[in-house]
């Protein structure tokens, strides 16, 4: 390994991290001033970076952005929490668990936390405290709710780590994140009931067939999206980038034609909405090219598994340092950022101790999506803290218990490996 060299591409990514410049401009930066270090063609740069964005799994992205930015906007929503409240809207602290159960909904169609959070929480949060309840606690349910959204499918950050990875099987880590999504809806709503009980917050209206029938038909169209994408690919009838193609034509015919809630003019504001956010993930990709490259290149993943290896034999330990190392970067860089640093730096680690690269994609997914929640750039914390306006300081201190489920759920499936496999090993995905 080149120390030299290793130094110069570190020190200059965290140093231009520090002084407040954006995580892509960091990595093509360091991964430029280390390939002339090198003395390497610098048409390695711009190889590398075509390279990152130059494939047919890609295109599953924007069309997954755009279906979902479109869906949020459609009217889906207001249906969700109808079809959640008709499920569970009865028990005791009822509408708690309908914000948790219409995220695992919207989440399935969304794919996104941000989404979510902004969707639902402009409506539940209000008509929750309308209703009685704390309005910290109302917000920081929607808050750790929504990011079950991020491992059932469809979901763009798990093709990203796919990319990430080696281009491991998008349709095996979809079904994967199913089970784990569903098992961090439950715990959240098991944790809301214990404090719904011990805080006397209300019940909702009885459950009713005849209201859950009502809701069910309303909804049934936005949740068709979810069908396509999980029924199509497990099934074989289209991959999952063709899927998000017919995802993205399906909300657009529900939006505009059968919920009729989306005229021209706000489909151009979605658009652009997500022509911004697509940007955002495309420069970061294309920047993680000459990075990775660099990593590669001076076998920085070799060191980080001879120094993790070194600290200890033990499986359990190696996999709660990895853990907390995630966890931390969760609370300094974004999302996408994390999956596309520490995934080709971790994954040598992982398969040393037969780790499944699919299970490690849920492991992932859930650890950035734990940093989304915390500060100091927790993305959806800071829009929780908008939409129901209570300081970023106090909301997070009401937030930590939840998180504190969130952890445990998380160690489930880091020491658990059948909930994520068995679902694709069932369907002959592995």
């Amino acid at each position: 390994m080149n120390t030299a060299a290793t130094a110069i591409l570190l020190i200059t990514f965290f140093l231009m991290i520090i002084l407040g410049f954006h995580i892509s401009y960091s990595m093509m930066a360091s991964a430029a001033v280390t390939i002339l270090y090198l003395g390497l063609s610098p048409t390695q740069i711009i190889n590398t970076m075509v390279d990152s964005v130059d494939g047919f799994t890609f295109l599953a992205i924007p069309f997954f952005i755009l279906s979902g930015d479109i869906m949020a906007h459609g009217g889906i929503s207001d249906r969700l929490i109808l079809l959640a409240d008709a499920l569970v809207g009865w028990m005791r602290g009822g509408l708690a668990m309908v914000n948790v159960v219409a995220s695992i909904f919207f989440g399935g169609i969304s794919g996104s936390a941000t989404a979510d959070t902004a969707s639902l929480g402009a409506i539940l949060i209000p008509m929750m405290e309308k209703q009685g309840y704390d309005k910290e606690f109302a917000t920081a349910v929607t808050m750790t709710s929504s990011v079950q959204g991020m491992l059932i499918p469809p979901s763009h950050n798990m093709i990203i780590y796919a990319m990430a990875a080696g281009g491991i099987s998008v349709s095996a880590l979809f079904m994967a994140g199913i089970v784990p999504g569903v098992v961090l809806g439950l715990a959240l709503m098991a944790f809301s009931y214990y404090l719904s009980v011990k805080r006397n917050y209300p019940k909702g209206t009885p459950f009713s067939l005849r209201n859950l029938w009502k809701a069910l038909k309303k909804s049934i169209w936005g949740l068709g999206t979810v069908l396509i994408v999980v029924v199509g690919v497990v099934k074989g009838i289209f991959t999952a980038t063709e899927s998000a193609a017919i995802a993205c034509v399906y909300a657009l015919v529900v939006s505009l034609i059968v919920y009729r809630e989306m005229d021209g003019k706000e489909l151009l504001k979605v658009v652009k909405s997500s022509i911004k956010t697509l940007s955002t993930v495309l420069i970061l990709i294309s920047a993680s090219g000459p990075f990775g490259f660099c990593i590669t290149y001076l076998k920085i993943p070799e060191m980080v598994v001879n120094g993790l290896l070194g600290l200890t034999d033990s499986g359990f330990l190696l996999l709660l340092m990895i853990n907390l190392i995630i966890l931390v970067l969760g609370t300094i860089l974004g999302m996408a950022s994390i999956i596309i640093i520490v995934t080709p730096i971790l994954m040598p680690v992982l398969l040393s101790i037969g780790m499944s690269p699919i299970q490690f994609g849920a492991i992932l997914i859930l650890n950035c999506g734990i940093g989304l929640i915390t500060p100091p750039v927790g993305g959806v914390l800071f829009i929780g803290s908008g939409i129901s306006g209570v300081p970023i300081e106090r909301l997070f201190k009401q937030t930590l218990p939840l998180l504190a489920v969130m952890v445990i759920v998380l160690l489930l499936i880091t020491y658990v490996p059948a909930i994520t496999l068995a679902l694709p090993g069932v369907l002959g995905l592995l």
